[in-house]
């Protein structure tokens, strides 16, 4: 049974009260250990705001777009044909899926919660969730033209595929669809799991203009359910930007390991779409360990502020702890190898 209008408002009221109180304590100390006034320091705020929320509006958008089009063509036979059956591989192709649904991560968790309800299952989601911002065409454009063919793309896109598959293979070993998603965004025939419990008879797909119209319609209501998590984790992102510059950040990057955290903590904070990444990343390659720049590509897109809000969304919050922990882990500790062990 789906959850009455009145029952979540009392969720994204606190949501919202939260992440006032968080950035205006934030923008607090700002004024207060920078020396600057309130004025500049809201100037600097609303700047950093609106040009994180700007860039990540359109991909939000062509994400809840991509969302729509699933809902109204694709349906739960679709994913049963062409998903393989052994949770192992299909673990695996869920970290290639991008190549098919090119979003990032400021439109991913739309498609993903849209591909839950069409019976994709719980793991195969979750690889696609941490993968996709990487693993599509985009950003191998976008990575290769920074960098060039060599070991940042390939480092790349292979750190994030094993991050990716070894968190989805974690949850397809310890985990059951109830207890890592919202109810709303678990199919009530497969339960999330891939596994049909009971008999119906297949879904029809609806003609071309009806299937277009619904699309839309549902790609609208898509936009403003995960829009307020996109404005909250920008107001967040553009927060800590004003409270911790990124000249103070990377003053700490030295070292195989110091290097490697500064960097995945200003991935996070600043919330680059991973359309992008990569030429800010390219400002980081003459000073920082070729480990840390990794850690910076492939963590980001995985998880930063504004997803990690949007995450919310979908996942129980249980759930989202173990998103942030464990990529973060993963990465940390491969790039800190690739530093102390490889010579690039």
């Amino acid at each position: 049974m789906s959850e009455h209008p009145h029952k979540k408002q009392p969720r994204r009221h606190w949501l919202l009260r939260l992440a006032a109180t968080a950035v205006i304590g934030i923008l607090l100390v700002a004024v207060l250990s920078t020396g600057q006034d309130a004025g500049t320091i809201l100037s600097i705020f609303s700047t950093r705001f609106l040009g994180i929320f700007i860039e990540a509006v359109p991909f939000l958008l062509l994400g809840t777009l991509a969302s729509g089009m699933i809902e109204a063509f694709i349906t739960p036979e679709d994913i049963t044909r062409f998903l393989p059956r052994n949770p192992f591989w299909a673990t695996i192709s869920g970290a290639f899926m991008g190549f098919a649904f090119p979003v990032c991560e400021c439109g991913v968790v739309p498609v993903v919660r849209r591909l839950f309800n069409k019976g994709l299952p719980m793991w195969v989601g979750i690889t696609f969730l941490l993968a996709a911002p990487v693993m599509n065409p985009v950003v191998l454009v976008s990575t290769l033209s920074a960098f060039g063919f060599g070991q940042i793309l390939i480092g790349r896109f292979v750190v994030t595929a094993v991050v990716a598959i070894a968190v989805g293979l974690v949850f397809a070993l310890g985990a059951k669809p109830q207890e890592v998603l919202r109810p709303h965004a678990t199919l009530p025939v497969t339960g999330g799991s891939g596994q049909i419990l009971l008999k119906v008879p297949p879904t029809p797909r609806k003609p071309l203009l009806i299937g277009l119209r619904d699309a839309l319609q549902m790609a609208g209501d898509e936009f403003f359910d995960m829009g307020r998590y996109l404005i909250i984790g920008s107001l967040l992102a553009a927060a800590m930007q004003t409270l911790v510059s990124q000249e103070t950040l990377l003053a700490l990057g030295r070292g195989p390991v110091v290097s490697v955290l500064v960097l995945q903590t200003l991935a996070f904070v600043l919330s680059v779409c991973s359309t992008v990444d990569a030429f800010l990343a390219l400002a980081f390659a003459g000073t920082f360990t070729t480990g840390s720049v990794l850690a910076f590509l492939t963590f980001g897109p995985m998880v930063d502020i504004k997803s990690t809000l949007m995450f919310l969304g979908v996942f129980r919050r249980r759930t989202v702890a173990y998103l942030i922990i464990l990529p973060l882990l993963m990465t940390m500790l491969i790039s800190i190898w690739l530093n102390l062990n490889v010579v690039f």
